[in-house]
């Protein structure tokens, strides 16, 4: 069993969870400082990229490191929050102003977000589970629908 399968399983866990929140904000700078090359808990070996939104409130660049899944030409993201009860402040952010970009080991490209509508949710969730399966024991957790956006190339 190799390291990704490790992380994929643990991943599932309430307490993975707890320490993934308790290491977001470390995890963020020591990935923009490595560009991409580090993270947490290594060498990242899933598909991260940073999502830079304009903040609803403060009109300022905020950062976000996440997982995806490939769509086509775009991207996928889920609005998990760890199972938390409230939706993360970058899914906010893309509602509020749907332009973003995405950076990718290093190269930035400008988007455009749309939250999925019932079908494309179920067109695109299973691409999602591909790659951090435990994003079904985050829905399990709360009682609100992860939002799922789509980043097109702007």
């Amino acid at each position: 069993m190799g390291f990704t399968s490790i992380v994929r399983r643990v991943g599932r866990t309430r307490w993975f969870a707890r320490i993934g929140r308790a290491t977001s904000q470390i995890d963020r700078r020591l990935h923009k400082a490595s560009r991409g090359r580090l993270s947490v808990i290594g060498r990242p070996t899933l598909p991260h990229l940073v999502l830079t939104t304009t903040g609803r409130t403060s009109g300022q660049p905020r950062e976000a490191v996440l997982l995806y899944a490939v769509d086509g030409d775009g991207w996928v993201l889920i609005g998990s929050n760890w199972g938390q009860e409230r939706h993360p402040a970058w899914s906010g952010n893309l509602l509020a102003d749907p332009h973003a970009t995405v950076t990718i080991a290093g190269s930035t490209t400008p988007v455009v977000a749309t939250l999925a509508d019932a079908d494309e949710r179920a067109r695109l969730l299973p691409a999602l589970l591909a790659v951090w399966p435990a994003y079904a024991d985050y829905a399990d957790r709360t009682d609100r629908e992860l939002r799922v956006f789509r980043l097109a190339p702007a």
